[in-house]
Parts: structure tokens; sequence; C-alpha cells
């Protein structure tokens, strides 16, 4: 074993540093002390790609503050216009270099505005080779800088707005968006008539969409999101009494919340202003949902459906409380049986020992025997 360890120890050590006597490269000297720089040339290259590592973390760092800056700043106006709180003491708050927020309150029929920032991990060159690995891979994987403004409705407005999910969302969202987001899982998915090909309408049903569409009059929700400019920064626009992760137990009238969540993608920073009319026509939109008039058919439809799901939340629910307390038992059990066998001579353990082998054995076998 000792010969084994030095043997390992041995590989592991670097060989001894021999001095060349031919050498003839450039070299510095200072007394007793001579540096020979063609002796370092992997330190060299190692040092270099170290030095890179560090400007590209420095300059991806300063590329994704700068874009989330400069569209907080083109939109500051907007939000002091909007709201009595528009923003903290410290402006965007940073969790690290790839999230970003901002929180907005204090304006009628709006409890909130949580503007969020998740951006590219420029920052990191290894996550930005593996995007790009993986993009070369999945060609519908297509990351972008994401900026997502969360309006939280206050509760006169949610009272006095029917119960629905709805969302109008562009066709590259599709691969993974029912995956993030549950509350989307009540709707289904068509083309309309009057958006781009690009759009397409999640809903539970048309009436809502009708109502949408022709809620606000002096806002052609239409026109807005066909305009090219708009069109180039868009991801979704969702309206939603639902949360986007699904519940473990049916939530209470207390604490369900409506919801209008705009998604963009972040604009470069010398277009910051691009999204400009496209958010603030949000603020439009949203003191318009009151207008809607659904048929009463289209509501008692959307009400029994969420019942159902309620229905369906609580039974999975009582179903994994069972199945929680029958294992609790069975772990119960087999503890309370190892401390009396563990308490029992060792002639009488060897026979309870060999007494279970073989009665695993005889299951195995008549597993076997079924499945030939």
């Amino acid at each position: 074993m000792a010969s084994l360890l030095v043997k390992i120890l041995g590989a592991m050590t670097p060989p001894p540093f021999v001095q060349p006597t031919d050498y003839d490269g450039w070299e510095v000297k200072w007394k007793f002390l001579v540096f020979r720089p063609g002796l370092f040339q992997s330190q060299a290259y190692l040092l270099a790609g170290l030095l890179a590592y560090v400007a590209i973390a420095i300059y991806g760092k300063y590329v994704n503050f700068k874009r989330a800056n400069s569209w907080y700043n083109a939109h500051l106006t907007l939000l002091q216009d909007q709201f009595s709180s528009p923003t903290s003491a410290s402006g965007l708050i940073a969790d690290g270099y790839t999230d970003l927020f901002n929180f907005s309150t204090g304006r009628r029929a709006i409890a909130s505005l949580h503007t969020v920032f998740s951006l590219r991990p420029r920052q990191d060159p290894l996550q930005l080779i593996y995007h790009f690995g993986w993009q070369m891979y999945d060609l519908r994987y297509n990351p972008y800088d994401e900026l997502t403004l969360d309006f939280k409705l206050d509760a006169d407005l949610a009272a006095s707005i029917p119960d629905y999910v709805w969302a109008v969302l562009a066709k590259d969202e599709f691969t993974n968006i029912k995956d993030k987001r549950w509350d989307l899982t009540f709707t289904r998915t068509a083309d309309h008539a009057s958006l781009p090909a690009s759009l397409s309408v999640m809903t539970e049903w048309a009436d809502v969409t009708d109502n949408l569409f022709k809620a606000t009059p002096t806002l052609s929700l239409t026109k807005l999101l066909s305009d090219p400019v708009n069109l180039k920064y868009f991801k979704s626009l969702s309206v939603t009494d639902q949360p986007r992760e699904r519940p473990a137990v049916p939530l209470t009238p207390a604490e369900r919340e409506k919801h209008v969540i705009l998604c963009l993608a972040v604009p470069p920073a010398n277009k910051a202003a691009e999204t400009i009319p496209l958010v603030s026509a949000m603020f439009t939109f949203i003191d318009g949902l009151t207008k809607m008039n659904l048929r009463p058919e289209t509501r008692s439809k959307m009400k029994k459906v969420r019942e159902d799901v309620d229905k369906e939340i609580r039974e999975e629910a009582v179903k994994e409380k069972k199945e929680e307390a029958a294992e609790d038992k069975k772990v119960a059990r087999r503890k309370a049986e190892l401390e009396r066998v563990s308490r029992l001579s060792a002639a009488e353990q060897k026979k309870i020992i060999e007494r279970d082998r073989k009665r695993a054995l005889k299951r195995s076998q008549g597993k076997a025997v079924r499945k030939s």
C-alpha cells in the first residue's frame, strides 16, 4: 500500500527543472537574478487566457448594466408620470450581473409594477460558449435579453373584471411557454386575422379575445401589436387570474391575484426609447379592462373550468398526504423492527436475516415467472 502511494505521488510530482546550457534567447539580469522569458511560454499562454477571460467578464458586465440602465432611464419619465413611487431610492436593484429589478407602486387600478431584467450571461464566457453550442444543436433555442413587466391589478379592478386567462405571443415562444407558465395551460392556441402572422392568440374562449380587442376605444391593440417597431421587441402579453406555477393546494379568495404581464426583448442601449409607446399603451389597456362584456355562458364555462381544476388540485393534495402518511408509517415500522432485531442474540439475528433473504428470493422468482 505504501509503495502504491509513493508511485501515485511520484506520478503527480512535476519533473525537476533542468537549466538549459544552450539558451540564446532574450534575458533580463539583475545582480544574481536572471529572468529568461523563453522558458515560460506555457505560463504566458495561461496568463493571456486568464486576462482575456477577465476582460470579457468586465466587458460583458458593462454591456448588461448599460442595456438595463439605458432602458430604465429612457422609461423613467413614463414611470414617474404614472406612479407616485416609480422606483426605489437606489434605482435599479441588481442581483448578480444578469438579473436586475425595479418596483413601482402608487397608481389607480394597479397595485404594483414589478420590472425584471433577465439578461444573457455576457460576463461568463463559459456560459456563452455553452449557449452557442446548444444553439447549434437545437435550432429552436434562441437566448435573448428578456424584460418582464408584471402589472399586479389592485383589488377593486380585479373584482370588477371576469376571471380568465388570455395571451398574445410570438410564435417562437411556443416551444416552452407552457412549461414556464402553468396558467396558460387553461388556454387554446389560434391565429387571429387582425394580427401579424408571427403572433398567435392563447385564449379560453373567442369571446374573451373579441372583447379585449375592442375594450378600449382609444387603443387599438391589434394596430399596436402590428407596428413593425413593436414587433421587433414584443414576446408576449397576457392577462391572467391564475398563478404562473401550479399551486400545491387551491388558492383562497384572499390569495387570488390578477396580473397583466408584458414580456419584451431588451432593446439595444441606443434604441432603448423604442419601447416607450408599447409600455405606455399598457396603462390604457389596463384601464379599459373594466369595459369587457362577456356572454353569460362564457362566464359560466370559465367558472366551471376553475372549479374542476381546484377539485383536481385538492384531490391530488389529499392523495399526496395519504401517500406521505403511509410512507411514514412504513418507515416507522421498519425502524421499530430493526430496533427489535438489534436487541436479539447473534444466532436469532442470523435466522431472521436468512428468513428475509429467502422471502426476497421467493418474491423475485415469482415476478420472473409472471413475466415469462
